[in-house]
């Protein structure tokens, strides 16, 4: 059984200030240094074979608390990065609103691809959803911590389960420094048993002891 642990990173100033950060390179601020700290020990407790993280310095640092515990070496992948934001990044959701009025009417309704050159849901999606694989698939009946954001944690789970859009606007948004678990069973059929043939399960979602500080909509 292959485990996947997908782990948003700990707040920011730009998530405490509701400012679209997008591919943005903002760090973790005091409050997400600690979540990551807290929420470290729970993951540790689940004995990682290995950890990935995009390489945007938030989820870096927020893998970089497990890592401390674990001592296992970290891997970086830019394909795990946030979705761009495009002409968005940068500006506080009210700016947005008021300089995008269609784009962001459009996006808060759950538009994909609702210009102003944000990424389309379905790259986002395939691109994270590609990298969560193979990262899993580098460690076959262990368990993986990927540090990752949590628009393109939700995409790429969507990705992996093969739920569209709709769907996935359904499970919400990952606090942050929660995760979410996924399951795949690796086991060769049993003689007499058919293959099974139900890939990657959704176990738990939004998990964490870690309180956080409500955001809008992963930005």
């Amino acid at each position: 059984m292959t485990r996947l642990i997908v782990w948003r990173h700990g707040n920011t100033d730009w998530n405490a200030a509701n400012r679209v950060q997008g591919q943005t390179d903002v760090p973790l601020n005091e409050l997400g240094r600690d979540q990551a700290r807290a929420a470290a020990p729970l993951l540790a407790a689940l004995r990682p074979d290995a950890i990935v993280s995009s390489d945007l310095s938030r989820a870096a640092e927020t893998a970089a608390a497990l890592v401390a515990l674990t001592g296992l070496p970290v891997r970086t992948d830019a394909r795990l990065r946030e979705r761009h934001f495009g002409q968005w990044q940068g500006l506080h959701l009210t700016e947005v609103a008021e300089r995008f009025p269609d784009e962001y009417a459009r996006w808060r309704a759950g538009d994909p691809d609702p210009g102003a050159d944000l990424e389309p849901l379905h790259d986002l999606g395939e691109r994270v959803g590609t990298a969560l694989r193979e990262a899993a698939d580098a460690a076959p009946g262990g368990t993986v911590v990927v540090a990752t954001h949590g628009g393109g944690s939700r995409q790429g789970i969507g990705h992996l389960l093969g739920w569209d859009s709709g769907v996935l606007r359904g499970i919400g948004s990952l606090a942050n420094c929660h995760w979410s678990e996924l399951r795949r069973d690796d086991r060769a059929p049993a003689v007499g048993r058919p293959q099974d043939v139900r890939g990657w399960q959704l176990r738990a979602h939004n998990v964490g002891l870690v309180t956080a500080p409500v955001v809008v909509d992963a930005v």
